[in-house]
């Protein structure tokens, strides 16, 4: 069991949803924490909450940006006396809907943020770590990643490259002492599923969920981590089905239609959000 007290660990898009959560379980824990997001306004918000736990900094970050990233690490790196030993590749958006209905805008958005702000992480992270031969690299990815349904393209695209990009790195570097995992977390209840019912698929966990799944990761590593942890193994049953069989088991779960009908009135803003999700942004709330 790896202590996690005293650790300096950095958070992408942690100014809310898992993110935040996790901030919160690991100050708990003892560690150091450095959160990014490219909400100005909410980070702030964040870091004042999250004082009182612990030791604590927010950094502006805009995952799909490398020099911002790289600032957010060396940040990170400054607040932990030159050292950084975890990196959550958090921040992420979640577009929904039929797949042709889709702008270029929003597609571009999606695999900028969650697939290049992972990769962009794991470039500029990993020199450091494999130097000082320690280090973990968590990326958050989706069980969207292990098995897609309809109105989820590009999501699960981005989710599954996540995945696959993992299980391979955390190959290459382990020689050098450094872990690379996956967590893959099902309906989560956060801004993501804004507007949806999830229905028959279940009722979305709480983000404190997630977060104690990566704080139990950070003690013990492992490569691939689902919520909850028999996922992993059902995901296969179901990529081995017919088609149509997996159609069938999507229908009686609700999962063929839960991402192409939902309200799209409660979803617009964070539609709105998503589709611009590169930059810093510096507005007020709303």
């Amino acid at each position: 069991m790896r202590p996690i007290a005293g650790r300096t660990i950095a958070i992408t898009g942690a100014a809310r949803g898992i993110g935040l959560a996790t901030a919160q379980a690991l100050l708990d824990a003892g560690a150091r924490v450095v959160i990014g997001d490219r909400d100005l306004a909410q980070l702030g918000v964040a870091v004042s909450e999250l004082s009182a736990r612990g030791q604590v900094s927010g950094h502006p970050l805009d995952v799909t940006d490398a020099e911002s990233f790289a600032a957010f690490l060396d940040h990170a790196r400054t607040f932990g006396d030159g050292r950084l030993d975890v990196l959550i590749n958090n921040a992420g958006i979640m577009p929904i809907g039929a797949f042709l209905g889709q702008p270029d805008q929003t597609i571009r958005a999606a695999v900028e943020v969650n697939l290049c702000g992972v990769l962009h992480g794991c470039r500029l992270a990993l020199p450091a770590m494999i130097e000082q031969r320690s280090g973990h690299i968590v990326n958050i990815s989706s069980s969207a990643g292990l098995v897609a349904v309809p109105g989820q393209v590009v999501y699960a695209a981005t989710k599954h490259a996540v995945v696959g990009l993992t299980t391979a790195l955390a190959d290459e570097v382990a020689p050098h002492g450094v872990d690379v995992s996956v967590v893959m977390p099902p309906f989560t209840a956060t801004r993501l599923i804004a507007g949806t019912d999830p229905g028959a698929a279940g009722k979305p966990v709480p983000p404190s969920d997630i977060a104690a799944a990566i704080v139990k990761l950070l003690h013990k590593p492992k490569t691939h981590v689902t919520v909850p942890g028999f996922t992993r193994f059902f995901a296969p049953f179901l990529t081995m089905l017919s088609p149509r069989g997996r159609r069938w088991f999507n229908k009686r779960l609700g999962t063929d239609r839960v991402f192409l009908d939902f309200d799209t009135d409660a979803r617009r803003d964070y539609e709105d959000r998503a589709s611009t999700a590169t930059g810093v942004d510096g507005r007020p709330p709303q």
